[in-house]
């Protein structure tokens, strides 16, 4: 059950801590958000289940008592002697904690066998989703996400080709993630209120989902940082071929090589990195 703006604020005073807007914290004070992440993740009982900044572990616990598994990252020393003292004395078979930074250990520390099975619920601060997010799909892909986000992250990953947020992330995530129905979060679901909409999102791995290598990633990125350039002047510098095999292959889908990054869809995205850049 989350803590209600009262008890948290109470809490927090105990604590001596005092919400730190460059780690993002803004904790859930609404319990129908909290019971919303677990019926979009579909937590049962055994299920291993990443947490990133459990904070003051109002999610950790109900998922705890959903029966999950459960790996949490908490990067604030504060607030990870908190649930070291609390949650993890009472559950020391079924909760994983470690201090650390997420974007290092994205999947906190899960084994990697376990990982593709998993599932991550998450109330991700917005300075890392884009990193963490990067990492993440690096490999190996949990089954399914459910991430409280910042509105405007939750946009940029889902946009599609030819809108304004399309960019690299929503390359990679959608290369790896069907976007399933998600639900709009307000500010006053959290303590500190932010001052933007949040957004959970939720995400189911694809029956055969793409991973970008690193040198793949690093070519998507050029493109999109040279929005106004031609994507063919940018990958005529680093496919092999020079106008060879990437650009047959676009203009196979209907492309010419004049076209910019931002109209290139996923699927033709997966289809140039077989091609490969050329080795450094």
């Amino acid at each position: 059950m989350a803590y209600t703006p009262t008890e948290t604020r109470d809490l927090l005073a105990r604590l001596g801590h005092v919400p730190k807007r460059f780690l993002g914290q803004n904790f859930l004070v609404d319990g129908n958000i909290v019971r919303k992440s677990i019926e979009l993740a579909r937590v049962s009982p055994g299920d291993a289940v990443v947490e990133v900044g459990p904070g003051l572990g109002t999610l950790t616990g109900a998922l705890l008592e959903a029966g999950a598994e459960v790996w949490a990252v908490e990067m604030d020393r504060t607030l990870h002697a908190h649930l070291e003292e609390g949650l993890a004395a009472a559950h020391p078979a079924s909760l994983h904690l470690i201090e650390g930074d997420a974007v290092e250990l994205p999947l906190a520390g899960m084994p990697a066998d376990r990982a593709p099975a998993s599932k991550v619920v998450a109330n991700l601060p917005y300075a890392i989703s884009t990193p963490w997010m990067d990492a993440v799909l690096s490999g190996p892909l949990p089954s399914r996400m459910v991430l409280m986000l910042q509105r405007e992250a939750a946009d940029r990953y889902a946009a599609g080709p030819g809108t304004r947020n399309y960019g690299a992330i929503s390359i990679f995530l959608q290369a790896a993630y069907d976007t399933a129905p998600g639900h709009r979060v307000s500010p006053g679901c959290f303590h500190p209120r932010p001052d933007v909409d949040s957004f959970l999102l939720h995400l189911v791995r694809k029956p055969a989902p793409f991973v970008f290598t690193p040198a793949m990633k690093a070519l998507v990125r050029r493109c999109f940082q040279q929005r106004r350039k031609q994507a063919g002047a940018v990958l005529r510098e680093i496919l092999p071929g020079k106008d060879g095999p990437w650009r047959e292959l676009l203009a196979t889908e209907g492309f010419p090589h004049t076209v910019r990054a931002e109209a290139i869809p996923v699927t033709v995205w997966i289809k140039l990195a077989s091609l490969g850049p050329s080795p450094a």
